[in-house]
């Protein structure tokens, strides 16, 4: 395949894909035994995109899709024009109108050590549910953007950018000198996410389970916090913990509308 292309498979990624960008997907696989209802319905919006479908076998779709749960849908796409970098995203957010501006301040998630595609599928997804802006991660200990992301994700791939930065803790000093609040993740903070007032510009940091933020990363926030834990458990699946903080931003930011 060329190299300027990847692969996305499952109804949902490719799903996202046909709704914003038809014109993107190069070649669009399926599984000519599938006739169900959810098939054809897809089958449809492919051929009014005046898509060519190309129907391949169980085999050669799961080959396609790396051993991915495929559903017997697999296109292989190039990529969505995306802010390149930090700046172009916050460039992009400072040109809105005023009220804009003030309705929906900027929100960015950092991943420190997300290393699992699963988990990074799964924080992407809630990262577009809650209108997060961009994803960071460092390119030294993270996860890119493998096919197995894109299906997890659900087509939140596709919108929301991700950008692997060189170092984690001076990107977030950069972020602290355009007007930034660096928010990081620990069990022994002194506060919890909800005693934290999130509706100015934030960026919440997660680190990976386990090990959590790496000290230089923890050391760089201005802020830390932590989720309440009632029970035996000691944490939570960092998407599950990503969830919790980003909605509780959700939730603060909604009563400025």
């Amino acid at each position: 395949m060329a190299s300027d292309t990847r692969v996305v498979y499952g109804f949902h990624a490719v799903g996202v894909r046909l709704k914003m960008a038809p014109d993107t997907i190069v070649e669009l696989y399926v599984d000519p035994l599938r006739r169900d209802a959810r098939m054809k319905q897809f089958l449809a919006r492919a051929h009014e995109a005046g898509l060519r479908v190309i129907e391949a076998d169980g085999a050669r779709l799961a080959g396609l899709a790396g051993g991915g749960h495929h559903q017997g849908v697999v296109a292989r796409v190039r990529a969505l024009p995306q802010a390149r970098t930090l700046d172009d995203v916050l460039d992009q957010l400072d040109a809105r109108s005023p009220e804009q501006r003030q309705a929906d301040p900027p929100l960015l998630l950092a991943l420190d050590g997300v290393t699992d595609p699963h988990n990074l599928g799964a924080c992407l997804r809630v990262a577009d549910g809650a209108g997060v802006h961009a994803v960071i991660a460092p390119k030294d200990r993270a996860c890119g953007l493998t096919a197995t992301v894109a299906k997890v994700a659900s087509g939140a791939a596709e919108t929301v950018p991700y950008l692997m930065v060189t170092n984690l803790s001076r990107t977030l000093q950069q972020l602290q000198q355009r007007g930034l609040w660096v928010v990081g993740t620990a069990d022994d903070a002194p506060r919890t996410v909800y005693e934290h007032d999130w509706r100015g510009p934030r960026v919440l940091v997660m680190g990976a389970e386990g090990s959590g933020m790496r000290p230089l990363v923890r050391r760089t926030c201005d802020e830390l916090v932590a989720i309440p834990m009632r029970g035996a458990v000691e944490s939570l699946n960092v998407s599950v913990a990503t969830a919790v903080c980003l909605y509780e931003a959700v939730r603060q930011r909604l009563a400025l509308g």
